[in-house]
């Protein structure tokens, strides 16, 4: 990565803190800002034109805020790896930003390096919240989010007990080769639960799965 330029939008409304930023960043070695944009609206429309290694987003901005943006930015064939700035955020924001495609959620009052390394690190196909590197975006998540109370629990969206059963495990990490040894199934039946499972809730990939049944508080802790 180090012979590679890494190609920078910034979204912010604020013209000098867009100044400094760029200032910041095009001092260091291998950081190049290619667009800046004042809001959402154009934030997207830049990302498209432009194609940016990353997006620094600000999450409060007039007329199309961040999270907007970011959801509108998730349809693309290839999302930019967004990266979100705020001077404030509740946890259930950060949850939502992840949910939504960014890649890393960065308060502007940290330090400079701070955001230098998210950028580095969410190149490097990592996560940032806060302060530090995520290599499992789903414990994260789970962490982030309160603990649920039975009534949230009492939603199963038609799953069936074995189906919550491999929905737990998945969220824990395991492969399909992993399910089948713990439940004494096939492979093949594994398979075929996933496909249920995915129909049911509306998903396409295990990590939408998996956010998905965190969100929804769909899973116990796999022994």
């Amino acid at each position: 990565m180090d012979k590679t330029t890494i190609r920078i939008l910034i979204a912010d409304d604020h013209p000098i803190f867009r100044d400094g930023l760029r200032g910041l960043l095009e001092a260091e070695p291998g950081f190049r800002v290619i667009g800046e944009a004042a809001d959402g609206g154009e934030a997207v429309k830049l990302a498209r034109q432009l194609k940016p290694e990353i997006l620094l987003l600000d999450l409060n901005m007039p007329r199309v805020p961040g999270l907007e943006a970011l959801a509108e930015l998730a349809k693309a064939p290839t999302p930019v790896r967004t990266i979100v700035l705020t001077a404030a955020i509740e946890r259930a924001q950060i949850v939502e930003a992840l949910q939504l495609g960014a890649r890393g959620i960065v308060m502007k009052e940290s330090a400079t390096e701070a955001l230098l390394k998210s950028i580095r690190s969410v190149m490097a196909g990592q996560y940032w919240v806060g302060r530090e590197s995520v290599s499992d975006l789903v414990a994260t998540l789970r962490d982030l989010l309160t603990p649920a109370g039975e009534e949230a629990r009492k939603k199963t969206f038609g799953l069936t007990p074995r189906e919550l059963e491999i929905i737990s495990v998945i969220v824990a990490g395991y492969t399909n080769k992993d399910i089948a040894q713990k439940f004494s199934i096939s492979e093949q039946t594994v398979k075929h639960h996933l496909t249920n499972i995915f129909d049911k809730l509306g998903v396409s990939n295990r990590l939408e799965l998996a956010l998905f049944a965190v969100n929804h508080h769909l899973f116990e802790e796999a022994a």
